[in-house]
């Protein structure tokens, strides 16, 4: 269930990316059949044009057959050209007459077509806002914001995704990959509300600006206290105004790539390890996950895996952490993960 939104005064009109193209190729397709009508009828009666006149008495001309055809077809005709040969006349009785008939219905359909669909639409969106839970909102829709939306993908193939973007290209973009797609400012209440905030389970914001995320970040905050707040910032000495509006997690972008850019420098090897970790769905992958009734009792050394940390009443137990003990049945596990597929890398000397 994927759709776009678009700023109509105030209301956010939703539309489904499946759906969004099929009415304008049904359209299209209308269009072109009442355009092959025309066509038709202008051929016949150019081809019998010697069987018309018009108010001068002059024989019909292709222009002519032309604006015939179109009067014959949108009204009752003007009476200015007029068939005078038996066969002229049979050919409108029996041939001109069903076209327009033709014609005036593919123009009533569309316009019932077109009030339907936009019945339809608003019937959707209703749905929609009333069934959508536990959903992420990702605020910004840029690099890192596809970046995110596709790792969210990657990670949880049945999520549902809404990206809310203030650029119209943005929001094409991501109705294009096949996500729920909103227009709007994630520092309005009016465009988080649109996109059920209060119901959501996690907030991305990727916004480009670090005022700007805390700005979307403390809105975002107040309509929904309980969801987790991912935000990015650009500086790292922003980080803590960010945990301050209510982030959850802070992610400095230019110190993470100048640290794998370091550590790839120093280590080749070591930065390989880190960007295929940081990269889903192939070699190796971070993930968190419950600890399974088996290993409940047992140290996190003694796993068949590689725990990296214990996530614990909250708080993150380093791997290394002594006081970590035994796995509880609420712990969970942040551990590495193999993916089959994954590639060797070629590293330079």
């Amino acid at each position: 269930m994927k759709y776009t939104a678009r700023d109509e005064g105030h209301q956010r009109a939703l539309d489904f990316p499946r759906h969004r193209r099929a009415p304008l190729v049904r359209l299209t397709i209308r269009l072109l059949i009442a355009i092959g009508i025309l066509l038709l009828a202008t051929i016949l009666v150019f081809l019998d044009r010697g069987g018309y006149r018009d108010s001068q008495g002059s024989p019909l001309s292709f222009l002519d057959s032309l604006y015939y055809a179109t009067v014959s077809l949108t009204t009752t005709g003007y009476g200015d050209i007029v068939p005078v040969t038996p066969g002229a006349r049979l050919l409108t009785i029996v041939l001109i007459t069903p076209l327009r008939l033709a014609f005036l219905a593919i123009l009533l359909t569309t316009t019932v077509f077109a009030l339907t669909e936009q019945s339809r639409r608003e019937q959707r969106e209703h749905s929609w806002r009333k069934r959508m839970r536990d959903h992420t909102i990702i605020c910004g829709y840029g690099i890192q914001g596809r970046a995110a939306a596709k790792s969210l993908r990657l990670g949880e193939p049945d999520i549902d995704i809404v990206v809310l973007d203030s650029e119209p290209d943005s929001v094409e973009r991501a109705v294009a990959d096949d996500y729920i797609a909103a227009r709007g400012d994630g520092r309005e209440e009016r465009t988080l509300r649109s996109v059920n905030i209060d119901s959501a389970r996690r907030v991305l914001i990727a916004v480009g600006r670090d005022d700007t995320a805390a700005l979307v970040t403390l809105t975002v905050r107040r309509l929904n206290p309980k969801a987790l707040v991912v935000a990015s910032v650009l500086e790292q000495e922003n980080a803590p105004l960010l945990r301050q509006c209510g982030a959850s997690v802070v992610v400095s972008s230019h110190d993470s790539a100048g640290a794998l850019l370091g550590m790839s420098s120093m280590s080749p090897a070591a930065g390989a390890v880190a960007e295929d970790l940081l990269d889903f769905s192939a070699g190796l992958d971070l993930t968190e996950r419950a600890v399974t009734p088996d290993e409940i009792g047992q140290r996190p050394r003694d796993l068949g895996v590689l725990v990296l940390g214990v996530l614990r009443d909250g708080q993150l137990l380093r791997y290394d952490d002594r006081t970590t003990g035994v796995l509880t049945a609420t712990d969970r596990l942040v551990c590495i993960h193999a993916q089959p597929g994954g590639a060797p890398t070629d590293i330079p000397e």
